[in-house]
C-alpha cells in the first residue's frame, strides 16, 4: 500500500474524489495531502440537483486533518464549480469538511469531543488552536444538533445568559430541565431574543409550561411575560442566581472593608476574598482554622457573610407559607446590618419574592 492509498483510507475518500499526492516533512513534523476529482465527473448541482460537469476550480484551499504519528496533517484541494443554466454558478463541497469550515469532518469530531471533557480555554491549549477557531466548532455542531431536532416545547424550561469569550457578548441557552438537553441558542440577551424562540409555538403549546426557571434579568422576565399565558405563577428565579446577589454584595462589603482597614495598616482580610464566597461546607481543610479566627470577630464582612450563609436556609422548607416567614425574618436582619451593599441585595430579592417562592410549588 502507498502513501496515497493509505491517505485514501485514512481520510474515508471515495470516488469521485482520490488522493493524488502525499509529501512528508519529518523536519517540520508536517504532512500534507492533496485531493481532487476524477477527470470527466458530473457533480450534481448545489440547487437544482441536475447533474452538471465541472466549470472550474477555486484556488487551493487547506482543511486541518487528525495528526499523523504526532504530525500535523493537511488536506488540499481545489474545489470543482458547476455552472448550471438555471442556477448560475455553483460550488461543490468536500465531502471531509462541513462548508466553510477550516477543519476535516474527523478533526472537527475530535474538537467535539474535547469539548465536552473541558472549557474552550482548555481545548485550545490542548491543540494549539484560538478561542475564535474551537468555539466556531462547537457553535457550528449545536446547531446542527439543532436542527436535526424536532420542535418541541418542554414543560420545564430553564433559561440562562452565557458570556462568549470577555467583554459584554452573551447568548441566551434553552434548556429542557427535564433532559438536560439544550434546546436553543439564541442570539444576545434581550427581550427580542428570548421572545423570539417563545414565537415559534402556538399559545396551546405556550400555555403547557409547567414552569420557567431563570435568573432575574428583566429582559427574560418581560419577554416570559409577554408570550407565556399566566407567567407569574410559572417563573421560578433558582437558587443559584439568588444566592449569587448576596454573595456579590459579601464581596462588595469585603472590598468596602479591606480598604478601610488597609488604610490603619490592618491586613487583616488580604487574600481572603474566596473565603467569603465559599459557603461554610466547601471552606477547604488547609484554610479552616484562618476562616473561623475571621468568621468570630467582628468585622463587617463577617456579618455580610453569615446573612449570606443564613439565607440559604429559605430553601430547606417545603411549605411556600413557612418559607415565606423565614424569609420575612432574614429580610429585617439584613435591611437593618447598616451594611449598603446587603441592605440593596435584600431588596433586590424582596421584589422578586413571588417568584422566589414559587420554587416551592414546581
Amino acid at each position: 500500500m502507498d502513501d496515497t492509498e493509505l491517505y485514501t483510507k485514512l481520510l474515508a475518500i471515495s470516488p469521485p474524489w482520490r488522493v493524488t499526492r502525499v509529501a512528508v516533512d519529518v523536519a517540520a513534523e508536517r504532512i500534507d495531502v492533496w485531493v481532487e476529482e476524477a477527470p470527466g465527473t458530473l457533480f450534481r448541482c448545489a440547487g437544482c440537483g441536475a447533474p452538471r460537469p465541472v466549470y472550474d476550480h477555486t484556488p487551493e484551499q487547506v482543511w486541518q486533518h487528525l495528526d499523523t504519528c504526532q504530525c500535523r496533517t493537511y488536506v488540499h484541494a481545489r474545489l470543482p464549480r458547476t455552472s448550471c443554466p438555471r442556477d448560475g454558478v455553483r460550488q461543490i463541497a468536500g465531502p471531509w469538511a462541513e462548508p466553510r469550515s477550516p477543519f476535516t469532518r474527523a478533526y472537527e469530531g475530535r474538537l467535539i469531543a474535547l469539548g465536552k471533557e473541558c472549557d474552550v480555554t482548555g481545548v485550545c491549549r490542548l491543540t494549539a488552536l484560538t478561542w475564535d477557531a474551537v468555539w466556531g466548532v462547537l457553535t457550528r455542531a449545536v446547531t446542527r444538533g439543532l436542527a436535526r431536532k424536532p420542535k418541541r416545547l418542554p414543560t420545564r424550561l430553564g433559561i440562562d445568559e452565557k458570556a462568549i469569550r470577555k467583554g459584554h457578548h452573551y447568548e441566551t441557552l434553552v434548556v429542557d430541565l427535564d433532559t438536560g438537553t439544550v434546546e436553543a441558542v439564541l442570539d444576545d440577551r434581550t427581550q427580542a431574543s428570548l421572545e423570539s424562540y417563545y414565537r415559534q409555538f402556538t399559545a396551546e403549546e405556550l400555555a403547557s409550561i409547567e414552569a420557567i426557571a431563570m435568573d432575574m434579568w428583566e429582559p427574560y422576565i418581560l419577554a416570559t411575560h409577554a408570550c407565556v399565558p399566566e407567567a407569574g405563577k410559572k417563573i421560578v428565579f433558582d437558587k443559584y442566581h439568588a444566592v449569587r446577589t448576596v454573595t456579590e454584595a459579601v464581596d462588595k462589603v469585603r472590598r468596602q472593608e479591606h480598604k478601610a482597614l488597609q488604610a490603619q495598616e490592618d491586613t487583616r482580610l488580604k487574600g481572603t476574598r474566596h473565603l467569603w464566597l465559599w459557603n461554610e461546607e466547601n471552606v477547604p481543610e488547609w484554610r479552616r482554622a484562618e476562616f473561623e479566627a475571621l468568621r468570630d470577630t467582628d468585622l463587617k464582612t463577617s456579618r455580610a457573610w453569615a446573612i449570606k450563609e443564613t439565607l440559604r436556609g429559605f430553601w430547606t422548607y417545603v411549605y411556600p407559607k413557612c418559607a415565606e416567614k423565614y424569609f420575612a425574618a432574614w429580610y429585617f436582619w439584613a435591611t437593618h446590618s447598616r451594611l449598603e451593599p446587603m441592605i440593596k441585595a435584600a431588596k433586590t430579592l424582596k421584589r422578586h419574592l413571588p417568584n422566589l417562592l414559587t420554587y416551592f410549588k414546581h
